[in-house]
């Protein structure tokens, strides 16, 4: 037996000394296929070179990228949307949570210490005092005051995993958060651009209309002079009329539109409004840069990639379940039947060691529960990864799928734009012979909807290439305010240069 006590102080000390070990993987980031550059991206050097790409810092703010379209009007929204989202918030709270429980997990590698102090009543049964079982026993008072401490020591890194997978979960959320934060950015914006396409549609039926009321004023005075029919005052009462239904349409849609911004900025429509202003075409131009920057600039790739490192660390945690696992507790302080001698020194008491079962366990059958964990940790580790590498791809499709569109909506508009400029001839022209009466007024009509037609498919590139502008900066990873601390969203991100784009720095996990 004292042998064995002898032995003890040894066997702990071994023991602490495995507290080194881990058996989590190693954890890498899996190798994507990355092309070397966009097959979309066809820029010269001197465009390659009007936007610079900021280089991977931690400490860096991201920049407000939507300032490159100059529109002070924009400006002001996307702020008031980062102060006021709900959706913004709740990301924000779901950060906060993330980190508690990273918090949580840190806790583990320290001790735990608690105090105590109160009376407990007890009755002892003869048979634990060694007396027959009609054995008269009394009942008693015990005071007790007394602090315990608890550790467990990390022999084969299952606290440490444990760590390590909360902390990869907050940088996660981290992530997860920042892209809330991109979408609801580029939803502004494109909500934003919408509404002033809608204006500049609203404007071109105010002016169609101006002119079909001036049309039908020259119609009936003709009319009245008999030069020529009813007919032609019906047609042109009808154009008038299909005129201001389509503008009461658009009106319509402004107003959806409107209320639609409104709760991006987190106001209730009734207490939002926007003044209209026909949109101005976009000419920035934004180049793609190299594929291999979006693994570090954009945030749902990173939040992909911290998934990776959470479910590694997890099977480490998993795979530490095979191996023992020691519990230092102790207990310091005073026992006493009388309060009035509690704190003298003859009613200290101490323990080493668990007030029930062990201090070291070492786990030997249980029917496959462990393997199970490990298979189940390993399993989620491939999803994620599977998931990673999907996310990669959706992001190079994303780039490409822009970059395309605002390549043929380039040529498209000049097209159009050529268009416009051919019908509203040929419209000016049959006006003309109609007063002269070589054309009938159903040809004044077909070059009067040509040229409508035309100019409103002019608008509608327009605001489709604005869109589709925001869209790519937004695939390109786009840019982002610094963390809430907290649980707050920020009021409003600190401003890089407005031709940044931002870069989300590459997290690797330390086994």
């Amino acid at each position: 037996m004292k042998n064995t006590i002898r032995m003890l102080p040894a066997l702990l000390a071994a023991l602490l000394a495995l507290a080194g070990c881990s058996v989590t993987p190693t954890y890498e980031r899996p190798a994507v296929a990355t092309p070397a550059a966009f097959k979309e991206a066809k820029l010269t050097p001197r465009e390659a070179g009007s936007w610079k790409l900021a280089q991977p810092s931690e400490a860096m703010p991201r920049g407000q990228w939507w300032q490159v379209f100059g529109d002070s009007t924009l400006d002001r929204l996307e702020t008031q949307a980062l102060a006021a989202n709900q959706d913004l918030k709740a990301a924000a709270a779901r950060l906060a949570q993330a980190r508690a429980l990273q918090q949580g997990a840190r806790a583990g590698l320290f001790p735990e210490l608690d105090a105590g102090f109160g009376p407990t009543r007890q009755l002892d049964s003869p048979a634990s005092q060694g007396l027959p079982a009609d054995g008269q026993t009394t009942p008693f008072t015990l005071w007790r005051a007394q602090a315990n401490v608890s550790y467990e020591a990390d022999l084969f890194g299952r606290v440490r995993a444990t760590v390590s997978a909360a902390s990869a979960d907050a940088q996660q959320s981290a992530a997860l958060f920042r892209s809330v934060q991109l979408a609801l950015q580029a939803d502004v914006a494109q909500n934003y651009f919408g509404l002033r396409e809608l204006d500049a549609e609203h404007r071109l039926f105010r002016q169609t209309v101006a002119l079909r009321k001036h049309a039908l004023d020259l119609v009936e005075r003709r009319f009245r002079d008999g030069d020529i029919s009813e007919l032609d005052v019906a047609r042109a009462k009808s154009e008038l009329a299909s005129a201001q239904a389509d503008e009461l349409g658009v009106a319509r849609q402004r107003a959806l539109a409107e209320h639609s911004l409104a709760t991006l900025l987190g106001l209730p429509p009734a207490d939002f409004s926007l003044p209209p202003q026909p949109l101005v075409p976009v000419g920035v131009r934004i180049p793609a840069g190299l594929p291999s920057a979006l693994l570090e600039r954009r945030p749902d790739i990173a939040a992909a990639e911290r998934a990776m490192a959470a479910a590694n660390a997890r099977v480490g945690a998993a795979r530490a379940a095979f191996f023992p696992r020691l519990e230092i507790t102790g207990g310091l302080g005073y026992e006493s039947s009388r309060l009035t001698d509690l704190f003298n020194w003859s009613s200290r008491t101490f323990l080493l060691g668990p007030l029930v079962g062990t201090m070291l366990s070492l786990p030997i059958f249980d029917g496959g529960r462990r393997e199970a964990g490990v298979a189940q940790a390993r399993a989620r580790y491939e999803e994620d990864v599977a998931n990673y590498r999907e996310r990669v791809l959706v992001a190079f499709r994303e780039v490409e799928d822009n970059l395309a569109s605002l390549r043929i909506l380039a040529a498209q508009t000049r097209a159009q734009n050529a268009a416009v400029a051919a019908a509203s001839r040929a419209a000016k022209l049959s006006g003309m012979q109609y007063r002269e009466g070589e054309v009938s007024y159903l040809d004044v009509i077909d070059a009067d909807r040509t040229v409508l037609q035309a100019r409103r498919s002019a608008v509608q590139l327009e605001g489709q290439r604005a869109v589709a502008t925001v869209n790519l900066i937004r695939a390109l990873g786009g840019g982002w305010g610094p963390l809430p601390q907290g649980g707050q969203t920020p009021a409003q991100p600190i401003a890089d240069h407005a031709s940044t784009l931002a870069a989300l720095p590459r997290h690797r996990a330390t086994p």
